[in-house]
């Protein structure tokens, strides 16, 4: 797998995107991919993002779909940027990194900042995988872990929910796919595995940067 042994090769390192809905299992398959995997790992995610974000800008990079956050949207493809940046650094120094995200562009106006990502890797070995989950799952998920839907802390009712999980897979050009209403989450690092070793080239982002028109 490229960038096995980080010191030792001047290969790139890989980059995984798994892209989904909150509560879909993305940072579970992380760190079964961290856990799993040769060499070194590097999660560069949202959750690490929104964690270097100041309180008075969040949820920054984590910003919903429904643009009812106009006052910081100018910000947060700033910061997608330098996520994607930073991704691009660890890969040209050899170090893998694998990202969980919920890319979607249903902010109050067209932001393009996935076309924009995609552009950002150009040259570099990125695998881009859409993690789905039934919504029914997630719900479940969120309630056995304390949500509800007048909950202050996690006001994400069924109707924001719905809004997520339609627009996250917009425009649905993925490498592989993987449910985590099907697949563990070591299940679906395998699966994500199995596909580097013996599948083609990953071409995802290429087609997604194209579509830019840059």
């Amino acid at each position: 797998m490229r960038g096995a042994i980080v010191g030792q090769t001047q290969e790139l390192g890989q980059i995984i995107i798994l892209n989904g809905t909150p509560r879909s299992g993305k940072s579970s398959i992380v760190e079964a991919i961290q856990e799993m995997f040769d060499g070194v790992w590097m999660n560069l995610g949202v959750d690490r993002f929104m964690q270097m974000t100041p309180a008075r800008y969040l949820p920054g990079i984590g910003l919903r779909p429904g643009g009812e956050r106009q006052d910081i949207e100018p910000l947060v493809p700033i910061l997608y940027s330098a996520m994607y940046e930073s991704i691009a650094a660890h890969s040209r120094l050899g170090l893998n990194v694998v990202v969980d995200v919920g890319h979607h562009d249903g902010y109050a106006i067209k932001r393009g900042i996935l076309t924009d990502s995609a552009q950002r890797l150009k040259g570099l070995p990125v695998l881009f995988v859409g993690v789905r989950c039934p919504i029914e799952i997630i719900i479940e998920r969120r309630q056995n872990t304390g949500w509800k839907a007048v909950n202050a802390a996690d006001s994400l009712g069924p109707n924001a929910v719905e809004l997520w999980q339609r627009e996250v897979h917009i425009p649905g050009i993925y490498d592989l796919e993987v449910d985590t209403s099907l697949l563990s989450p070591g299940e679906c690092a395998e699966v994500i595995r199995q596909h580097l070793l013996n599948s083609p080239a990953p071409s995802a982002f290429q087609r997604l940067a194209a579509l830019s028109g840059n």
